[in-house]
């Protein structure tokens, strides 16, 4: 198997065997991310990627997971992306499920027949960073799609069938705009309405434009205590029908997990339990969050 510079995947696939048909994010302007700032964006080679899974088959054959990388790699054509999970299905006898990253400009670009032709040919979950719902900052991060583009996306894959996994980023809109951020979000999620939604936790890395606007006084990161009390509005607003419900990513302070709507009310309580304590020892330290 061969991988170009640092591979990024999404927590729920940390046994899966990483497929890199992608180098880099076609995009790769989000103002708060460092993952592909040193990769220039490109596709690999049918024959490249084939060479790969034939490689991988021989000593992995019993591979049950398989995640295809880098940052957005549902830009890939319908045809090629077809191609590879037909291949990989035919080469791993026993793969239970095949991941993606995909950018809500990725999925706006195909349409639900060409997504539900991919989820047909094997594609288990897609993972959609939506971050936040809130248009200003959607503009602010750059993230490259307006709010209704993301709603479209989110719907256009649920509709062609595809699992759906969402994150949000907390802390995103900062002091400032904790509530709109918060609310905003949780209504978008609503009208996605995802399979799986998970909360990661800010954490601004030196070098970004993000980290420049905070040295200037631009944005102030809201403390551990506020984060909880943000996500407690968001889970307050949130109207889902049948979602699993993570935040207990490296990134975030109180590690929580559940079911929605069924554990709401569980999960409000403990975080209003623990925020009103005011005592950083039920949070996790600085020294021991990470990305």
């Amino acid at each position: 198997m061969r991988y170009e510079g640092a591979i990024y995947r999404p927590p729920s696939e940390a046994q899966s065997l990483i497929l890199q048909i992608t180098i880099g994010c076609s995009h790769n302007r989000c103002t708060f991310c460092v993952a592909y700032i040193d990769k220039k964006y490109r596709e690999r080679e049918l024959k490249e990627i084939e060479a790969d899974i034939d490689e991988a088959a021989r000593s992995l054959k019993g591979a049950r997971r398989i995640f295809l990388a880098d940052g957005n790699a549902m830009t890939v054509g319908t045809e090629k992306l077809l191609g590879v999970l037909h291949k990989l299905h035919s080469s791993f006898p026993n793969l239970d499920r095949v991941g993606i990253y995909a950018s809500p400009q990725d999925l706006l670009a195909k349409s639900k027949d060409e997504l539900t032709a991919i989820r047909e040919a094997g594609l288990g979950i897609v993972y959609l960073g939506v971050e936040t719902g809130n248009e200003e900052l959607l503009t602010w991060i750059r993230k490259g799609a307006t709010r209704d583009e993301i709603i479209r996306a989110g719907q256009r894959a649920r509709d062609a069938g595809l699992v759906l996994s969402v994150t949000v980023i907390n802390g995103l809109g900062g002091t400032d705009k904790m509530t709109a951020h918060a609310l905003d979000t949780a209504t978008l999620l609503n009208q996605i309405d995802p399979e799986y939604l998970g909360l990661l936790t800010l954490m601004v890395c030196p070098g970004t434009p993000i980290a420049r606007q905070m040295e200037k006084g631009e944005f102030v990161l809201p403390g551990q205590f506020e984060i909880l009390k943000e996500i407690e509005m968001m889970l307050q607003a949130l109207e889902l029908s049948n979602c699993v419900f993570r935040c207990n990513h490296a990134s975030n302070y109180l590690p929580l997990k559940g079911n929605l709507p069924g554990d709401k009310d569980k999960l409000f309580k403990t975080l209003e339990s623990v925020r009103l304590t005011g005592d950083l020892r039920y949070l996790r330290p600085e020294y021991l969050r990470a990305l």
